[in-house]
């Protein structure tokens, strides 16, 4: 029973869209309304606003972290251990990705993913957050960033850690979070992409 509560309530903190609820709180229009239509932080960027686009950052990074920081401080109590903290991971990280608030309709999960990633394994977190940054700041693709970051994940966690069920669940997040990228891949390929920081229409 502990861990079907956990794994609700780390769902249920991952539905929670930082994007939509900074964007209304500096009055800035719906992010899923304009350029890529993702409620994430990069398209939060594209608004033109940094400050609403770091506290998104922040909070969707935050609610993964949370959810398995909990779990390893209380979980114990409840017979709840490292695995445990592997399925809340993955639980925020799937609540991002369709969030019951909003439709289930909701962003890709990147801020959310290395969040749960860090607290879970800080070193293969620091391992994907360095990756995602130097092709950021290299080539100006999130994207891009982003899916490299996420392929390199489940191999640095288990080269770290020698942990196959914990490399496992990370498996299964990169792969969600590279099938929620298909679009943004697609666009790659033919040249299409925004770049980070590129103004989006409507926003």
């Amino acid at each position: 029973m502990a861990s079907i509560v956990a794994l609700l309530g780390a769902y249920l903190l991952g539905s929670v869209s930082f994007a939509v609820l900074v964007s209304r709180l500096f009055g800035l229009a719906d992010p899923r309304s304009y350029g890529s239509g993702n409620p994430g932080a990069t398209n939060v960027l594209r608004s033109g606003s940094k400050a609403a686009a770091a506290l998104t950052l922040a909070g969707d990074a935050a609610k993964g972290a949370v959810a398995v920081l909990l779990v390893r401080w209380i979980g114990p109590q409840f017979g709840l251990g490292e695995l445990a903290c592997a399925g809340v991971a993955l639980a925020a990280f799937v609540g991002h990705l369709y969030p019951i608030y909003h439709g289930f309709l909701g962003g890709k999960g990147v801020a959310t993913f290395l969040g749960a990633l860090l607290a879970l394994l800080p070193l293969a977190g620091l391992v994907a957050c360095l990756t995602w940054l130097l092709l950021a700041l290299a080539l100006r693709y999130s994207s891009l960033a982003s899916v490299s970051a996420a392929v390199v994940s489940p191999a640095a966690v288990y080269w770290l850690t020698g942990r196959l069920e914990a490399a496992a669940v990370i498996a299964v997040m990169s792969a969600l979070l590279i099938m929620r990228h298909r679009g943004n891949i697609a666009n790659l390929i033919a040249g299409k992409e925004r770049r980070i920081g590129e103004k989006a229409a409507g926003a």
